[in-house]
């Protein structure tokens, strides 16, 4: 490969921005992939956790009502619910 470009320096973002997204300036000059490093990204866990709750059959029968009239999937208005009451716990303990 030939020797890359230096890389300017800019006044401004709003310069630089500019100097890369003119057509004429192609960015493959200025870097040399031969050196590229691949990144290692974390082996990210899922964000939620499935739990098991009982509940009479009455109270989830008036809740999948409920959420039927929102048209919500029962389990989602039920976290709506949760994170609510938890920041108003929240506030009130602050």
């Amino acid at each position: 490969m030939s020797k890359t470009k230096p890389i300017p320096k800019f006044a401004s973002e709003a310069e630089e921005r500019a100097f890369w997204e003119a057509s004429n300036n192609d960015s493959t000059k200025y870097f040399d992939s031969s050196k590229s490093v691949r990144a290692v990204l974390p082996n990210l866990k899922p964000s939620t956790t499935s739990i098991s709750l009982r509940l009479p059959d009455a109270l989830l029968d008036h809740i999948k009502a409920l959420a039927n009239k929102m048209d919500v999937p029962y389990q989602s208005l039920m976290k709506i619910w949760l994170a609510e009451k938890v920041a108003e716990q929240e506030k009130r303990a602050a």
